[in-house]
């Protein structure tokens, strides 16, 4: 059985998984006829794609402590609900943010640079070899499905989930373009919410047939997974069918962002595909509350990413691009007592850094199945059962964050941009390994006549391909004057080393590693520091990228021509 990384992994994965795989062989047809196995509990996992830390109990909750003022314009009940239930996490952070290794980490428990081409976005392949968290459930006697999008772009895709076998969406999947077929409905005259309701018939539906087809007795586990968050979407959507007003937004986008008409329209279409969403999430929860399976249900809901097509998002390694929402409720996981019936229930907040990988040893604990030894993420079972809020384990003190390859031509010869980052309560240190490339891709040269606005805003790989096309993007190219510093922070190359004071730059916008600030003591210190801790852990856990010939990422068969 081959190896999922160059290096030095911390334990043959072969033997780990022959004997996960062997648990499960002998314990399966036990655990399906076992009378107790009904008191395991479930699992609803709903996961957005591009749907960064932006939710309304975060503005709750903030205590004007939160950089991001985006909080007070969304709407999230169910994703509140879910907080108020259990655990609310501020500080829960993607291995990478990029769709493919994004999910490779969370589904395995591993850093992404350890699934082989697992670790790309288009051209992935997925590793049988590699333990996956939603396939040992289901060896172990759970009843597993999904509807949409769990693992892509790659081959096969949804492999960590058993790829379409286990797909529920028969009903429709005209919900992963929310506002595109709303908009059409209202077109051809059907109220909004008509329109609404008719798209979440589809949640509600293929969820309905999740359930029916469960073995009587059988534990179940369900991911959610659809992509309406990720662009494109109906300009002017966010206004139109959600009622979120632009010009609100005037004076309150963070500050890497042009704060112009076209911008913060944008942004309220981005909202308002965050408030469909989090529709959808409610459909699922009302479902289980009706069929009288909430109270033993898990719920999980979360990002894989930050924004798509904005400054320091998606592709970024900065929070706006790497800080997601995460919230868990269910069996196992202690909540705030309340005094009276009538109150209403904060969240349990906590602080902790936390990845989301971080998920799959935790759900595996939770269902009494072995962890494998593989998985290098820690589980946040200790969290889900404290009674403490704020800051609960001294030892989670950072998170690595990283990625190599998204949009395949990107740059010449199909290059990465190779980053590593290590996040800490007080700062962010990011290390470009190779800053002599473009972060977001090449920019394709002017044509004759000058850019057209929707060129950019619909084709992602006219220009700058590492950033998805939209109306802000556009925008940003077509003004690089007016953009400023936008386009500077957008587009231009960057040093090898970038440090960031949290505390005093929680947009992380003044780099201390470049300018007078570089020579302070202190800084360089700071700088030494954190590179040490973050490299030892990158060797340890045999990121190819620092052993070995430390280019493997840059080679084939990840820059094979097609890929």
């Amino acid at each position: 059985m081959r190896s999922i990384c160059d290096g030095n992994p911390p334990r043959a994965l072969s033997l780990a998984y022959l004997a996960v795989a062997w648990f499960c062989l002998v314990t399966a047809p036990v655990l399906a006829a076992d009378p107790q196995a009904a008191s395991r509990p479930n699992f609803v996992f709903a996961f957005a794609d591009d749907w960064g830390r932006i939710a309304s109990i975060y503005q709750e909750t903030a205590q004007g402590q939160d950089p991001i003022a985006l909080h007070q314009f969304v709407k999230t009940p169910a994703f509140d609900e879910v907080a108020r239930n259990g655990v609310l996490f501020t500080h829960a952070f993607v291995n990478a943010p990029s769709c493919t290794p994004c999910r490779s980490s969370l589904l395995s428990g591993q850093h992404f640079w350890r699934t082989g081409m697992g670790a790309i976005l288009v051209g992935a392949q997925w590793d049988d070899a590699i333990p996956a968290w939603p396939l040992l459930l289901n060896e172990a006697g759970y009843h597993i499905g999904k509807s949409y999008k769990v693992w892509s772009p790659g081959t096969p895709a949804d492999a960590p989930f058993g790829g379409r076998r286990f797909a529920y969406e028969q009903r429709g999947r005209r919900i992963n373009n929310f506002s595109e077929t709303a908009t059409k409905l209202v077109s051809e005259g059907a109220t909004i919410e008509a329109a609404r309701q008719e798209l979440l018939a589809e949640t509600s539906g293929n969820f309905a047939d999740f359930l029916k087809a469960r073995p009587e007795g059988r534990p179940f586990c369900y991911w959610y997974g659809p992509t309406n968050v990720h662009r494109l979407w109906v300009r002017g959507s966010g206004q139109a069918l959600w009622g979120i007003d632009p010009d609100s937004l005037k004076g309150q986008l963070p500050p890497f962002f042009p704060d112009v008409p076209e911008v913060r329209e944008d942004v309220a279409d981005y909202l308002g595909e965050i408030q469909a969403f989090d529709a959808q999430v409610a459909v699922l929860i009302q479902q289980l509350k009706d069929k009288g399976l909430w109270e033993n249900t898990v719920f999980i809901i979360s990002g894989d990413h930050g924004p798509p097509g904005f400054p320091y998002g998606k592709c970024n390694l900065y929070d706006f691009g790497t800080r997601v929402p995460l919230a868990v409720c269910g069996p196992g996981v202690k909540k705030f007592a309340i005094s009276s019936p009538e109150a209403s229930a904060p969240p349990r907040v906590v602080h902790d850094l936390v990845s989301l990988p971080d998920l799959a040893p935790t759900i595996l604990q939770m269902a009494g199945v072995p962890v494998p030894e593989v998985m290098t993420a820690r589980s946040l079972l200790p969290i889900l059962q404290s009674d403490a809020a704020g800051h609960v384990d001294p030892q989670r003190s950072h998170v690595l964050i990283g990625r190599e390859r998204h949009v395949q031509n990107a740059r010449a010869g199909r290059l990465p941009y190779p980053q590593r980052a290590i996040r800490t309560p007080e700062h962010l240190l990011v290390v470009n390994y190779h800053p002599e490339r473009s972060p977001m891709g090449d920019g394709a040269p002017t044509p004759p006549a000058g850019w057209d606005f929707n060129v950019l805003a619909e084709n992602t790989r006219a220009t700058f391909a590492d950033m998805d096309a939209g109306i802000t993007k556009a925008w940003i190219v077509m003004n690089p004057s007016s953009a400023g510093l936008a386009y500077t922070l957008s587009f231009n190359q960057r040093p090898e080393v970038e440090l960031y004071d949290l505390k005093n730059d929680p947009h992380q916008m003044v780099n201390l590693a470049i300018g007078a600030s570089a020579d302070d003591p202190q800084v360089q210190a700071t700088i030494r520091e954190l590179r040490e801790r973050m490299e030892q852990e990158l060797r340890s856990t045999g990121d190819p990228r620092l052993t070995g010939t430390k280019d493997t990422f840059d080679k084939p068969p990840f820059t094979n021509e097609g890929r």
